[in-house]
């Protein structure tokens, strides 16, 4: 009814622009001093685990979406990549023995992307709700029916 709005118009100065902050030793006590860094402070080669269950590790590349100095890149990826070279285009890393924090290379399987179906369920094999002496065949039949329809695809064209 006063036309009042409660915000700052367009223009105006805050009533303490150019004031130094009060000293009060309560407050002092409390702030940050130079050079001093917050307690969650995350560095270089800091692990953490996502909502999938894998293992993430800070690494020492620019992150394309922020432009930050690190960014978080899949643990077992970033070592399976240092033993064996990056991963090609169409091609996947499945984790053998079902732990996804088990980042040890060697249990880690370089397989095609169209394989996925047949490890997921789609195709009658469900391969994390396996038994674990089950699973190596489950992923020889993927790769068989994958082999099978790529050869199938190949003499038809």
């Amino acid at each position: 009814m006063t036309g009042r709005t409660g915000n700052f118009e367009t223009g105006s100065l805050p009533h303490n622009k150019g004031k130094k902050m009060p000293y009060h030793p309560n407050s002092a006590r409390t702030r940050f001093k130079k050079g001093q860094l917050p307690h969650n402070t995350k560095y270089l080669g800091h692990e953490r685990v996502s909502k999938d269950g894998y293992v993430e590790i800070s690494v020492d590349e620019e992150n394309p979406h922020t432009g930050f100095e690190r960014r978080y890149v899949l643990k077992h990826r970033h070592l399976w990549e240092k033993q064996n070279g990056p991963v090609p285009d169409g091609m996947f890393l499945k984790c053998l023995d079902g732990n996804k924090q088990n980042t040890d290379p060697s249990n880690w399987e370089l397989l095609p992307r169209a394989t996925l179906p047949y490890l997921n369920g789609h195709r009658g094999f469900d391969y994390e709700a396996a038994e674990p002496e089950v699973r190596p065949a489950i992923i020889a039949v993927a790769k068989l029916r994958h082999a099978v329809k790529a050869k199938a695809k190949g003499s038809a064209s």
